[in-house]
């Protein structure tokens, strides 16, 4: 079940969910708008010649509050809002449909498990033949919130709880990286 705005500022208000900072203007009948930071993340195509799910990558790291994204590139960021999900709602980011009108597309792979706790990173892709300039603290995304039918056994407690900032793929620490490559 999608919860509802009035559902979504219950929640808040008993603090089982955590959005912070949260204004008025970010309520949606359905979803929660998320703003944009200021960290971000790019590919550092010097040091990466290849980018393999083994290997850790290294990026380059910047504050701004202003940002251009060129065409066909990819960025990540971060949120302004920290989140906290109790461990019997998921949610969803999507992109704002005025955004993805302009050929960006923002997701975070779309999926937060209940019981994350942290600011969520975005992947920005500039599908347009034109750069793009955006503003720190514009709405960007959209949380949209799910009840599940029961808690879960255990709540998120993979390798990116707690985030802060803008953070790169860390699947390279998979257990599955350790495959025989030669059986």
């Amino acid at each position: 079940m999608i919860l509802s705005d009035r559902r979504i500022r219950q929640l808040v208000e008993q603090g089982e969910l955590m959005i912070n900072p949260l204004t008025e203007e970010q309520v949606q009948p359905a979803s929660i708008d998320l703003r944009l930071g200021t960290h971000f993340l790019k590919n550092n195509e010097y040091l990466n010649s290849l980018m393999t799910l083994e290997d850790e990558l290294m990026y380059e790291e910047f504050e701004s509050h202003e940002i251009i994204i060129p065409p066909q590139s990819f960025l990540l960021a971060t949120t302004m809002e920290t989140i906290r999900l109790p461990d019997d709602i998921t949610a969803f980011v999507e992109g704002r449909s005025s955004i993805g009108r302009m050929g960006l597309f923002i997701q975070n792979a779309g999926w937060v498990d209940p019981g994350f706790e942290g600011q969520i990173t975005l992947e920005l892709f500039n599908a347009n033949r034109l750069p793009i300039k955006l503003i720190a603290g514009r709405r960007v995304c959209q949380l949209v919130f799910a009840q599940m039918d029961q808690k879960c056994e255990r709540g998120y407690q993979g390798k990116y709880q707690g985030q802060k900032n803008t953070v790169g793929s860390k699947i390279y620490m998979d257990t599955d990286t350790k495959i025989n490559k030669f059986s």
